[in-house]
């Protein structure tokens, strides 16, 4: 049989639904779906789809439990969520983790910070192997790059090596291959077959991971995953994870292809979608490659169907979750970090962004706010319409509102398999539902009003997460069409793109199958990376260098692939890039004349800003990728078919084929109308026919709806919907539609006031987003030390993105200090900068860039006499640096360098501070532009009503939370008392009023300010009050200035808590953490945590405090975590940031490779957490070598009194600061 006329088939194997794309002979493609999980009626939905394929190929009956035939199949093609399945579940194979010794707790460690802001609870990923064993092996980088000291290379030491790359590297320890033998045998022998193997810096050199990898082959081991293989790329940590994540996923996969091609009486040609884009031959898929298999179907779906001249946004919308990326045409957005399950890896994937929000997500009421997801129903139960008793979700919402036509639907639901949709059980539920909102706020509320607004919540949720996609990597969205696909993106894609501006939707004909059709349409490839680490510069000897380093990528992809190759290979060539000093590595494509050009422009356009000509530019990776050239299908050229078309005439549908569709007549008003809808089927419309909204066009995979003031076009493949924006704004803004600012907040849509929630959330987010990408320092560039916030026109807090906690009520002081300062002064495109504890100031690192929105950075360097901005030993403000009440920074859009240089002169970084406030200014300026957007969108008193409305919506909740907490202790008043080391008590009383629903927090008794840094501005104990009761709350409240509104916050001046005059400050966020500690030590809910951030820091040189010398240098500094507190029901977790600071550590790889020490212990203090039925969580060792004299430096607390225990629990241990010296 001819390739000709045998099938092709291409599946999806979503959470959801099993999506099949087949091309028959003589029959053409056809296209259907199935549940992903049906036991009862199969036992693996890829074969079932095939099986399903050959019946119609064949013409006869194929039993369930009959071999298939691959001879009748000239491909099949898969991406498979088995497993992504695995990981979610833990549910892979077990390993043993080999890791530098000293080392072996650095993937459990993870980078610190907590995944979930506001749980007490710390839930923190577990870790994937099932033994780890410390291999006595080290290697080091021989040079730093932050020193600008002169770095001698000793070239006669036989240590030390030059790498492939250009890096001198220096072994430390040599591996001892017999202990190594003896440990493999060991493991073997007890059962293990798979193994992970990660060293430090084996991305340089990996002499050591082989030779391992090596003798493991010998004695047996079936699988063995080394991270220079998985990822050649710096991070200690996320090269490990990724290693682990394909030791534990590759068994699990090869499993599930043997047992699929099981399902074959003749194995046809089988292969698999990896992350990246390309298709691989199944003996060869591999675990860290399989994560993202289904998702990159549709990335390659909508560049080879639907790209032309215009960047597009893919919004695939499945049942279980939305997948978002971004196309423009150019080679694949590859990105070669990410965080899967948790865990942040390196390995090369497609640019896919994931939002918990898809056809399954599940509708929730809860305080007055409508929620969608985060959790899903999934394909069992699935929706309630599915007829297994789930719960209502997204699907049933669509289906509820006319959106659905249930008789186009397939009959695959019920226990049988074989049952329509249930329309009855979800109006059932909508109703019950409806008659509980109408109870709970006092206003009568239509049932399908309810569905409409949780898919309003839901679309603005999908819409922020675009703009992730674009608006934060420097792409306007408006400026992009929308192509959309997946099973429910037709839906919901016009309310979507309206919510971003974006004028025109794509829905190619396969919309609800187009991850299938994409991995039809895939080819073959293969992604090699290479450390290239060099100053960058058009030498011929870098350059024969760098075309060497390609040669060999090259010939490895063409040795690796080339037997499943029908046609020539193809390579793409990137040049990883980066700025000294930096952590942020761009791809450069390499055929390009002017790679620096190329750089600077891309820097520019990601980042907004680019450094001084003189700054060095070096190169770190190269990338090649190897593709077959082979063409799958056909590509249509849209634009070709629109000017063809243009003047169509406009269709209109039969009186016979109409239902009911409830549309909302104004975005500001939740008014709904039931209108009565004509129905097309798509196969029945003519190319070029055009059809006006509300309309739906309907077939055996998809619905797709045109809402009104929207025109749909059909093409050959695709059908182009148009929104009219400019209509839709006189809609939107219609002068019946504003509310007075006197109207009572009582008077608030719920479905509002939760799409205003999250449209104000996104807000502050994006501004998070802008500032980290476009900041110059490690500190908040790379370990997220800021915040972002917006306010109401009274300076109060609207919206604060989860970013620290220590910044969550001081923001508002510091804006209201300015508002009160300024008021009726400022003018148009005025900035003002402050850090003062005086004006709502934390700490003097802490910059905070002001009006109406806020952008708070911390500033390592400052100009203190520290080496770091967290300085021990100041006794006075004056010594931790410049401290500014209120500076004009920006006046009328002019930015006064001049003026901050002033301030700054002692900083030894001033660049970077300067290029860092730069960055929160234009975090702010994205701020205002998005929140004017909104008052152009909605009107700018019915904005400033919902934002004055949020905050009540949080204020009740608060009130309600300390009525139930005046019922729970009798009325009673609840006493604290703690202690800093230095015995200055932290002394607290809360008193409830149960009728106002308020709370008291008095701190009256506690001790004096003291003649050192631990002093804590009042604004520091409003934040930690506002972060306990979010906690305690334990619900999604917004997070804004109405949870403290009930709050009485009671400081005698004077003390630690509310110094007076020019105290120092600089350990006030570590104060915060006594007072979180106390706090929740008077409610009884925890035991202490590690009450410390361990602001540790070292460098060299700047300016002398004694001699006032400058002298060359660097200075780095980072936060170290410790235990959390346990709780009833709860052991601590282990060696994470808590409570008021949660920033990320820096990778040991990176601390090595930019400052002159070694780092030769990370792990954690096994133990030390305290005992009890429930164990506190155990703190962290950090050992750092220093390998030129260093200044070093630490602020910490607990060395003296203990982590209390409760309810009879044991305390903890003291931490401990050890100064071993080397002449000592």
């Amino acid at each position: 049989m001819s390739t000709k006329s045998k099938v092709q088939i291409a599946i999806d194997r979503g959470g959801t639904f099993c999506d099949i794309w087949a091309n028959i002979p003589g029959q053409g493609e056809t296209v259907f779906k199935i549940l992903s999980e049906d036991s009862q009626n199969y036992a693996d939905a890829p074969a079932e789809g095939i099986r399903v394929v050959l019946e119609k190929f064949t013409g006869r009956k194929i039993a369930k439990n009959e071999k298939l035939d691959g001879s009748l199949i000239e491909w099949v093609r898969m991406g498979t969520t088995v497993a992504t399945n695995a990981l979610l579940e833990r549910k892979g194979e077990k390993f043993v983790y080999f890791t530098t010794k000293g080392f072996e707790d650095v993937l459990e460690i993870g980078t610190q910070a907590r995944p979930e802001l506001f749980n007490l609870k710390v839930k923190t990923p577990e870790t994937l192997f099932d033994k780890v064993i410390g291999v006595d092996e080290r290697i080091t980088v021989e040079t730093s790059s932050d020193d600008p000291n002169e770095q001698i290379i000793d070239l006669q030491d036989k240590n030390v090596i030059r790498t492939p790359s250009g890096t001198y590297i220096r072994v430390i320890k040599q591996l001892d291959v017999s202990a190594v033998r003896k440990s493999l045998q060991k493991v073997y022998d007890i059962g293990y077959r798979s193994l992970a193997i990660c060293f430090a810096h084996a991305y340089l050199y990996d002499v050591h991971e082989k030779k391992v990898a090596e003798i493991a082959h010998e004695i047996g081991f079936r699988y063995v995953s080394i991270s220079s293989d998985v990822s050649r790329t710096i991070s200690y940590l996320h090269r490990g994870n990724a290693t682990c994540i394909d030791a534990y996923l590759t068994p699990r996969i090869q499993n599930y292809v043997s047992k699929f091609l099981s399902s074959f009486s003749v194995v046809p040609k089988v292969q698999f979608m990896q992350s990246n884009g390309g298709l691989v031959d199944a003996r060869h898929f591999r675990g860290i490659n399989a994560i993202l298999s289904g998702p990159a179907g549709g990335v390659v779906g909508v560049r080879e169907t639907c790209f032309e001249n215009v960047p597009l946004v893919g919004f695939d919308m499945g049942g279980t979750s939305t997948d978002v990326s971004r196309c423009d045409g150019s080679d694949f957005d590859i990105s070669y970090s990410g965080i899967i399950a948790g865990l942040e890896i390196s390995a090369p994937q497609l640019r896919i962004h994931t939002v918990a929000a898809g056809g399954g997500s599940i509708l929730h009421w809860e305080k007055g706010l409508f929620r969608v997801g985060p959790q899903s129903a999934g394909s069992d139960p699935g929706a309630a319409c599915y007829r297994k008793g789930g719960p209502l979700t997204v699907t049933d919402a669509n289906l509820f509102l006319g959106r659905l036509v249930v008789s186009e639907f397939p009959h695959i639901f019920g226990r049988s398999g074989k049952e329509p949709l249930d329309k009855d059980i979800v109006e059932a539920k909508f109703i019950e539902l409806a008659h509980q909102i109408s109870y709970d706020t006092g206003k009568k509320i239509d049932p399908h009003e309810v569905a409409l607004g949780f898919l309003r919540v839901a679309n603005v949720k999908m819409a922020n997460s675009i703009r992730e996609i674009t608006e934060s990597r420097g792409y306007s969205a408006k400026d992009h069409v929308l192509v959309s696909f997946g099973g429910a993106g037709s839906q919901n894609c016009t309310s979507v793109a309206r919510n971003l501006g974006i004028s025109r939707v794509l829905i190619h004909k396969y919309s609800s199958i187009l991850s299938s059709y994409g991995i039809a349409l895939a080819r073959i490839s293969k992604q090699e990376k290479s450390p290239f680490v060099s100053e960058y510069n058009c030498t011929a000897d870098i350059k024969e260098q760098t075309k060497n380093i390609i040669n060999e990528l090259k010939g490895k992809i063409a040795k690796e692939i080339k037997e499943n190759l029908r046609s020539p290979l193809s390579f793409s060539v990137h040049i990883g890039m980066k700025y000294k000093g930096s952590n942020t590595i761009l791809e450069v494509p390499y055929n390009t004349n002017d790679l620096k050009g190329t750089f600077l422009k891309i820097h520019k356009r990601e980042f907004g800003f680019i450094l001084p000509s003189k700054t060095i530019i070096l190169t770190q990776t190269v990338s090649v990728r190897g593709t077959s050239s082979e063409k799958n299908g056909h590509k249509v050229d849209i634009q070709q078919e629109l000017k063809k078309n243009v003047g169509s005439k406009f269709v209109s549908g039969t009186h016979n084929s109409r239902q009911g569709v409830f549309l909302t007549t104004s975005p500001t008003k939740n008014s709904i109308e039931e209108l009565q809808t004509p129905i097309f089927k798509l196969p029945e419309l003519k190319t070029g026919d055009r059809i006006r909204g509300p309309a739906l066009i309907v077939d055996a995979t998809q619905t797709i709806l045109v809402e009104p003031q929207s025109t749909a076009t059909i093409l050959l493949d695709h059908v182009i919907l148009d929104l009219e924006h400019d209509e839709e704004k006189s809609l939107y803004v219609g002068r019946g539609d504003i509310i007075n600012l006197d109207t009572p907040l009582s008077k608030a849509d719920p479905i509002l006031l939760t799409v205003f929630g999250h449209r104000f959330m996104g807000i502050a987010e994006t501004m998070g987003r802008t500032l980290q990408r476009t900041a110059v320092s490690t500190s908040i560039k790379e370990r997220l030390d800021f915040s972002c916030a917006i306010f109401g026109p009274d300076g109060s807090l609207v919206a604060n993105a989860p970013h620290i906690p220590i910044h969550l009520g001081s923001l508002s002081n510091a804006i209201i200090y300015q508002h009160n300062l300024w008021k009726g002064k400022l003018k148009p495109g005025d900035v003002l900068v402050t850090n003062h504890p005086e004006a709502g100031g934390t700490h003097l690192p802490d910059i905070t860039i002001v009006f109406y929105v806020a952008s708070r950075g911390h500033h390592a360097d400052i100009g203190g006499a520290g080496i770091t901005a967290m300085s021990p030993n100041s006794r006075r403000l004056w010594q931790e640096g410049v401290s500014i009440k209120s500076f004009k920074l920006v006046k009328e859009g002019d930015f006064d360098e001049e003026g901050i240089v002033k301030m700054f002169m002692k900083a030894e970084k001033i660049n970077d501070n300067i290029n860092d406030l730069r960055a929160q200014v234009s975090a702010n300026q994205k701020g205002i532009r998005l929140v004017q957007a909104l008052f152009e969108e909605f009107g700018k008193g019915f904005v400033q009503f919902y934002m004055a409305a949020i905050r009540n919506n949080a204020e009740q909740a608060v009130r309600e939370f300390f009525r139930d907490m005046h019922r729970v202790h009798g009325g009673k008043a609840l006493h604290a008392v703690d202690y800093f080391d230095d015995g200055i008590p932290v002394k607290l009383s809360i008193t409830f009023d149960g009728e106002a629903g308020e709370a008291t927090f008095d701190f009256t008794g506690t001790g004096p300010e003291e003649y050192g840094p631990m002093n804590a501005p009042a604004s520091i104990t409003a934040s930690c009050v506002m972060y306990v009761v979010r906690c305690l709350i334990d619900l999604d409240i917004p997070l804004n200035q109405g949870c403290l509104v009930p709050c009485h916050i009671v400081i005698p001046k004077g003390t630690i808590l509310n110094p007076i005059g020019d105290v120092a400050i600089c350990g006030s966020t570590i104060s915060g953490q006594r007072i979180t500690d106390t706090i929740l030590k008077c409610f009884g809910v925890a035991a202490a945590s590690q009450g410390d951030a361990n602001s540790f820091g070292w460098g060299r040189g700047g300016k002398d405090p004694y001699t006032g010398k400058v002298l060359p240098g660097f200075a780095t500094g980072e936060a170290l975590g410790g235990g959390v507190g346990a709780m009833e029901g709860y052991k601590g977790a282990s060696a994470c940031n808590v409570h008021c600071t949660n920033t990320k550590t820096t990778d040991i790889e990176i601390v090595e490779t930019r400052t002159p020490v070694l780092v030769t212990k990370w792990s954690i203090r096994r133990g030390s957490g305290g005992r009890g039925k429930w164990y506190g969580g155990d703190g962290a060792t950090r050992e750092i070598q220093a390998l030129v004299p260093l200044r070093v430096s630490i602020i910490s607390e607990r060395r003296i009194y203990h982590p209390y225990g409760i309810m009879g629990g044991e305390s903890g241990d003291c931490g401990s600061n050890y100064w071993f010296r080397e002449d000592a």
